[in-house]
């Protein structure tokens, strides 16, 4: 027992101390780098000498990204829940990768996420978070996979922790519960090809935390737009 012990913490010992080398050239890219994690991450890779491509949803977050990093970071405007943008942005990394290519895609994205009981929301409200959290990021994966399986590269996708505690309505935890079977199945399908799957499960970021006037705002606007007859079996009391 000892021995085995001894034997796994030198494999952990030596695990943990390995490192990628040789960066130049290793193309990684980057979905919902405006803000957040993404954007923090981007900033980190750049620095470390990779050759980030990172995916703005808003032209104002790709200016920012751009005045704060080396020239080699490349920025590309993605909205997620739209199947011609996603195309777009495949063909952009198809040729910044130049035939070599991606070595990581890390996949971050966080829809609106109304917060209310079910019974208050209508499909498009469910829509609103899946079509990006979890059917955008899908999308994405399958069109990027001939150029990862190509350098036998990684998918690491980033799901907030939080996601996974289903104790609200809404399309949130659905979009995290389905990118976790979206990766393990992804990750045995893709060992074949040399292309490493891993999730990262983060907790909350301090620029993150939730403001409770807005979700109280939002609440009153699904309140108001429900028939009396499901106002009347909730009562102003639950509200």
């Amino acid at each position: 027992i000892l021995a085995s012990i001894l034997s796994l913490t030198i494999y952990w010992i030596i695990r943990d101390r390995y490192r990628v080398r040789n960066l130049n050239g290793k193309h990684v890219f980057i979905t919902g780098c405006d803000t957040g994690l993404g954007n923090s991450l981007a900033k980190w890779l750049d620095k470390k000498g990779f050759c980030v491509i990172a995916a703005c949803a808003t032209e104002k977050g790709s200016q920012e990204l751009r005045s704060c990093s080396s020239f080699s970071l490349k920025t590309v405007n993605l909205n997620l829940a739209d199947s011609n943008s996603i195309a777009r942005a495949v063909v952009f990394v198809t040729e910044q990768t130049a035939g070599k290519g991606l070595f990581g895609l890390v996949s971050n994205a966080e829809g609106t996420a109304p917060v209310g009981p079910t019974d208050w929301l209508r499909i498009e409200d469910f829509h609103s978070v899946l079509d990006v959290s979890l059917l955008g990021l899908i999308e994405i994966t399958l069109k990027l996979l001939p150029l990862l399986k190509k350098a036998e590269g990684r998918v690491v996708n980033l799901i907030n922790a939080k996601g996974l505690m289903a104790f609200v309505g809404g399309g949130y935890s659905l979009s995290k519960w389905g990118m976790e079977a979206f990766s393990d199945t992804l990750r045995i399908e893709m060992q074949h090809f040399g292309v490493k799957v891993s999730i990262v499960e983060h907790g909350f970021f301090k620029e993150e935390e939730v403001n409770s006037d807005s979700i109280e705002k939002y609440l009153y606007k699904l309140w108001n737009r429900l028939t009396p007859e499901i106002k009347d079996s909730y009562g102003e009391k639950f509200l």
